[in-house]
């Protein structure tokens, strides 16, 4: 169903790419399918066409007539403009899908004023190779075959949790932000192999390997991420005297303050962009 569908991005930024990466390479769209816009960046529209071969225009050249399905991915503070901007040219048939970081179905739905079905959609990065993580929650308007399409659309680019809207902020501290901690975890791992003597390519790869096969072992074992550790953490081992480190200079405490500083500036955003009280 989804190969037959025309993908309208609002928004060419590093989310949409991501996204596109992930539709035609994993998914199997064709290109001519897929149009991507945005204001005035016409260095970024050329980028998005030589490397995936879509369309890309202004905001202002978007035609909405073909389109079944709009992806929102412009930048919070630019949400209501867009969508006054969208309002005149929208069509019982479309689909609108937000990736916007902290803006709700139900405001979406009072700016354009029609009972068009609205699903927030919270992918991360690694939708460009096909192993994101996508948080889906549904509007008012939404009926079961468009939560359906919005699941096609986020399988195509990997995993799918279908969420509540006011579940959408911690969603967004997890999985939204989360690859930048594992890129700063590895950051540091990587550091500290180099400075111990490990070619900065090797230790890359150690490290990357080895948060990768962590990940495995989580997702194929029946066991909790507490009872892992434990099996592998000897008394008085390497494994416990890291982890006496990691405790003593409050690795646990950062990294729970990382998600819940992030889902905090999720539900700051709603407040300053959508002006509401935040709950």
């Amino acid at each position: 169903m989804l190969k037959y569908r025309n993908i309208s991005f609002i928004g060419a930024g590093s989310m949409a790419e991501a996204m596109i990466s992930g539709l035609i390479n994993k998914a199997g769209i064709s290109p001519e399918r897929i149009t991507a816009a945005n204001h005035s960046n016409v260095e970024r529209r050329s980028e998005l066409i030589n490397k995936y071969d879509i369309q890309a225009v202004s905001f202002n050249e978007l035609s909405l007539k073909n389109t079944d399905v709009i992806i929102l991915a412009v930048k919070p503070k630019q949400a209501e403009e867009v969508l006054q901007q969208l309002k005149p040219n929208l069509q019982d048939h479309h689909i609108i899908l937000s990736v916007l970081a902290g803006i709700s179905t139900p405001f979406i739905e009072e700016i354009i004023g029609k009972q068009l079905p609205v699903i927030r959609v919270m992918p991360n990065t690694s939708s460009m190779i096909g192993e994101s993580i996508t948080g889906i929650s549904a509007g008012e308007y939404v009926k079961n075959e468009d939560l359906d399409l919005a699941q096609e659309l986020s399988k195509a680019i990997g995993k799918v949790k279908i969420i509540s809207e006011k579940q959408m902020d911690v969603f967004t501290g997890i999985a939204g932000s989360g690859p930048a901690y594992f890129y700063y975890l590895l950051e540091h791992m990587e550091d500290v192999a180099v400075e111990n003597g490990l070619d900065r390519e090797m230790a890359r790869d150690i490290a990357a390997q080895t948060l990768y096969g962590a990940s495995k072992m989580v997702m194929e074992s029946d066991d909790s991420p507490a009872e892992l550790r434990k099996r592998v953490t000897s008394p008085n081992g390497t494994t416990a005297a890291g982890l006496d480190a990691l405790d003593e200079n409050g690795g646990g405490k950062a990294i729970e303050a990382a998600v819940e500083n992030a889902a905090k500036r999720s539900k700051t955003l709603r407040k300053e962009f959508e002006k509401v009280p935040v709950l």
